[in-house]
């Protein structure tokens, strides 16, 4: 459940993501309880460490590349950023912006425990297609 502890719990969905200036991971963890996921979207390491220590699960991080959806967070990290925080933080990070399935390998070479996707299915010309792809890609980099 996107940004929504309090729908989370009532919709028994498996946990709440957090927008890095939202509800505090730790606010959010003592609302959804023990066994609901919290992740929280970061924009830099310092966000991703304020995230662990505050209790977070995982933490999505980017924009890694240029994507319309993500340009009001900023300009593209980039993978030396991702393989950063990836380095400072112990819980997993998931690539976000501008993931497609032929960044997949550069992605988890970088330290990535994930992807995350929008518009590399959504705008694909054939969505079905576009999944099977980015599924295969990701079996090869998380066998």
């Amino acid at each position: 459940m996107n940004d929504r502890a309090d729908v989370a719990v009532a919709a028994g969905a498996d946990g709440v993501h957090l927008p890095s200036a939202g509800l505090p991971p730790d606010v959010a963890r003592r609302l959804v309880g023990p066994d609901r996921l919290v992740g929280v979207s970061t924009h830099s390491a310092a966000e991703a460490e304020a995230a662990e220590r505050g209790g977070a699960d995982f933490v999505l991080f980017g924009p890694v590349y240029d994507t319309p959806s993500k340009r009001p967070y900023g300009p593209p990290r980039g993978l030396e950023a991702l393989a950063e925080v990836c380095r400072r933080v112990r819980i997993p990070v998931l690539a976000v912006g501008g993931v497609m399935a032929a960044r997949v390998g550069e992605l988890r070479a970088a330290g990535a425990a994930g992807v995350a996707v929008i518009r590399a299915l959504l705008e694909a010309e054939n969505p079905a297609t576009a999944t099977k792809a980015l599924l295969a890609a990701c079996e090869a980099a998380w066998p």
